[in-house]
């Protein structure tokens, strides 16, 4: 009977210690992901896109409702619907400072 199944890792503590200390580097790579650029560049032209569409519609409501076509609720809604459209990215950086994330 042989001895190798016996047979002591003696790398293992070595490699538990490099990766504690490359995983916040590896935490900190993913700022600069090609994902995130992509995303923000979406995201702007989608706001340039969705800009002169809102006024228009804006226009739209606030004259279906001054003619009682609709109520001014859906004016109301739709206006905060757009605030809320145009400030989704300040709203996910207030909750991610919220949260510390």
């Amino acid at each position: 009977m042989s001895n190798n199944s016996k047979k002591k890792a003696t790398g293992g503590p070595a490699l538990w210690l490099l990766a504690s200390l490359l995983a916040p580097a590896v935490v900190f790579a993913q700022a600069s992901s090609p994902f995130n650029t992509g995303a923000n560049s979406l995201v702007s032209f989608a706001l340039t896109i969705a800009t002169p569409i809102a006024v228009l519609i804006v226009i739209g409501l606030a004259i279906a409702a001054s003619v009682g076509k609709i109520s001014w609720g859906w004016v109301i809604g739709a206006i905060v619907g757009i605030a809320a459209i145009f400030g989704a990215q300040q709203i996910v950086a207030w909750i991610r400072a919220l949260f510390g994330v």
